[in-house]
């Protein structure tokens, strides 16, 4: 996630209230393009969309054929990005993500290297199933994820703006593939988890993709519009109550903090930058439901996704068949009294 800028002017709230009803239009415009093309999965469209919004990158978690790849690609389309896609295999090397330096001749036989990009130079890159290559691949991506550039042969090379990834990854319970470390997990803002489409959204899938014609996604919006509302969700107001409950919430989750119950079950807890995530997708939550400020409830409906990818359980925890998803329930579950 990108630095904030602190040196910035003070923020008009006018203008900012003007820019947030301007952009209600757009969002409702792009749900549209989407739903034209995705159907039914509202809650892994709704997150997928304010990772992007929050200018950041999101992990999509489902068995295969759940239209991952296909949201992905409706989603380059109707944002107005550039778009590659890598299909990550067992063999896939370093250089087939980042690219690779080339010995040119010219005329005279003068010999130079010359840099040919790879496919992470776009703005939207796909990274299908990045949990089949091998740990070292996985770990290519790790500097473009976060610095926005790219080392080979000892020189920079800056990426395209806005740059986001949408890596899609089978359970690791399937065979023939690798966990992701750690640290790549916490370079992405959301885990956004694909269930199986419910009776009705299936009944329309089934009835108007296998026909002669099949919908296509279009575009909604501009690459500059959506660097726009990206930095209109960054000047949005945080009540107070807000940033306390992302605070309480995130460091609860975190073992060593009082919680007996909780040092038993979670081996490692999030950093600070699952509090960076929720402040940016809470916000960009409450404009994409029509609103100006982010609500507790806000926090509470974000805290699986921002959180369930950085943290572990213990092997005990493991044994008895706790899950992360139970603990963070658990988190954020009303407390009585």
């Amino acid at each position: 996630m990108g630095r904030i800028d602190t040196s910035a002017e003070p923020i008009d709230q006018k203008a900012v209230v003007a820019a947030a009803e301007q952009a209600l239009d757009d969002i409702k415009t792009i749900r549209t393009a989407v739903s034209d093309v995705i159907f039914g999965q509202e809650s892994v469209v709704e997150q997928t969309l304010l990772a992007v919004f929050s200018g950041g990158h999101a992990l999509l978690v489902g068995v295969p054929g759940l239209a991952k790849t296909k949201l992905v690609s409706t989603l380059g389309a109707v944002l107005g990005l550039s778009s590659n896609r890598i299909q990550f295999t067992p063999d896939l090397m370093p250089s087939d993500i980042l690219g690779s330096e080339v010995m040119d001749q010219d005329e005279a036989g003068r010999r130079s290297f010359r840099f040919v990009p790879g496919p992470v130079f776009t703005q939207l890159l796909m990274a299908d199933e990045i949990n089949r290559a091998s740990p070292r691949t996985q770990s290519a991506l790790l500097q473009a994820m976060q610095e926005y550039h790219v080392t080979v042969a000892g020189a920079p090379h800056d990426l395209p703006r806005p740059f986001h990834v949408l890596a899609t990854q089978n359970p690791l319970e399937q065979e023939g593939t690798y966990p992701l470390p750690e640290a790549q997990l916490d370079r992405f803002l959301m885990q956004v988890d694909v269930p199986y489409p419910e009776m009705a959204a299936e009944r329309r899938i089934l009835l108007e993709t296998t026909g002669v014609d099949e919908a296509v996604a279009r575009s909604a919006i501009t690459m500059e519009r959506l660097a726009e509302i990206q930095a209109l969700i960054r000047q949005m107001p945080v009540p107070e109550s807000v940033v306390d409950a992302i605070l309480e919430l995130v460091r609860a989750a975190r073992p060593g903090h009082g919680n007996a119950k909780l040092d038993e079950i979670v081996s490692w807890g999030p950093g600070p930058r699952a509090g960076q995530a929720m402040m940016l997708c809470a916000r960009a939550r409450a404009l994409y439901d029509g609103r100006l400020a982010p609500s507790i409830d806000d926090v509470r409906a974000l805290a699986e996704p921002i959180l369930q990818h950085r943290m572990a359980l213990t092997f005990s925890a493991r044994a008895e068949g706790i899950g992360i998803r139970d603990v963070i329930a658990d988190l954020i579950a009303p407390k009585a009294g």
